[in-house]
């Protein structure tokens, strides 16, 4: 640690979004990097739902500040003894580790295998919009999916995304039209189909209705991945209705029911999970997947093919505006990504 302070972010006490000290300003001791860590210099950081989980009301005290935020735009400001990929100056990207102290301060500590370059034709808060959803989308299509990024090997193959109005359904939703698939997205209010459709889904059906006779009113029997982003319990028996024999069904949203695997045998069907935090988390061996996957969409977002997502965009970064970011994702009605910069 160096004796420099910064401005910071975070909670001591699990409260209500409402509670004035459920999120609150401080300054913190700026970090010094080691091995093959970044020290970032913050412009930009984005919400997720992760954000309102971990800040959910428990009984819980914290000593320390506790500093949230997984998505973070910024600049190189130092970089560690071990580091190869990135220099001073650079223009970066990333959504960071949960089991490290979040990107909602001034300066920030990261693992350079998990940072990729920032687009460059997106500003800081654009960019910020990206990291944690499009690493959930990447892995989810193409890592647990097992999908080719080939569209002649996914030509006349389908995947229903489930919640695909959200963050990382907005991503998905794009990612698998590049790679060639007929999309099907769920939404259920007339904002959140009209965003769906402009992502580039191919038809959008309602989740709160049984989902294979709309899909057979599109002409679809069958699909051969699913992609759920909400209520896992709730789509489990559609899901496993939908797929197609030998299909693969992935899940990002945990479950506090019992799911009956049983519904896929006779299909031989896959469920996987996604977690866009287990490589950072246990440091596997290929962390730098995540590095590269970054970069591609980078790649990708600079070809057009990729959009950010970002729908609002407060300033400054301050614990009153992300209390009133928290207090929107809670509602559950935001459509695209809300994004704070400048401290």
């Amino acid at each position: 640690m160096s004796n420099e302070m910064m401005k910071a972010v975070g909670l001591y006490q699990y409260l209500p979004i409402e509670h004035p000290n459920s999120l609150v300003d401080a300054e913190i001791e700026k970090p010094v990097p080691t091995g093959k860590e970044l020290l970032i210099r913050v412009e930009a950081i984005s919400v997720n739902p992760v954000d309102v989980k971990v800040r959910a009301p428990k009984e819980r005290i914290e000593n320390e500040l506790k500093v949230l935020g997984w998505d973070v735009a910024g600049v190189v400001e130092q970089v560690g003894p071990d580091t190869t990929l990135f220099k001073p100056g650079d223009e970066v990207y990333y959504a960071g580790s949960i089991v490290r102290p979040g990107g909602n301060s001034e300066f920030h500590l990261v693992d350079e295998r998990i940072v990729g370059l920032k687009p460059s034709s997106l500003d800081f808060a654009e960019a910020a919009a990206l990291p944690l959803t499009s690493i959930t989308a990447w892995e989810g299509l193409f890592d647990r999916l097992g999908i080719p990024v080939d569209k002649a090997l996914n030509k006349g193959k389908s995947i229903l995304i489930i919640g695909a109005a959200g963050g990382v359904g907005s991503i998905a939703v794009q990612l698998a039209k590049y790679a060639g698939l007929t999309v099907i997205g769920t939404a259920s209010r007339s904002e959140s189909i009209e965003w769906v459709k402009e992502q580039g889904a191919d038809q959008v059906i309602n989740h709160y209705n049984p989902l294979l006779p709309q899909l057979q009113a599109v002409g679809i029997d069958q699909v051969e991945y699913v992609f759920c982003l909400n209520r896992t319990e709730q789509h489990w028996s559609s899901m496993a209705e939908v797929i197609a024999p030998q299909g693969k069904i992935c899940s990002i949203v945990e479950t506090d029911e019992l799911l009956d695997l049983t519904l896929l045998k006779n299909k031989s069907a896959t469920f996987v999970w996604e977690f866009m935090f287990t490589r950072s988390t246990y440091q596997t061996a290929d962390m730098i997947e995540q590095h590269k996957l970054l970069n591609e969409v980078a790649r990708l977002v600079g070809q057009g093919i990729i959009r950010t997502t970002i729908a609002q965009k407060l300033e400054p970064i301050n614990a009153e505006n992300l209390r009133k970011a928290h207090g929107l994702l809670e509602t559950g009605r935001t459509v695209g990504k809300i994004v704070l910069q400048h401290f």
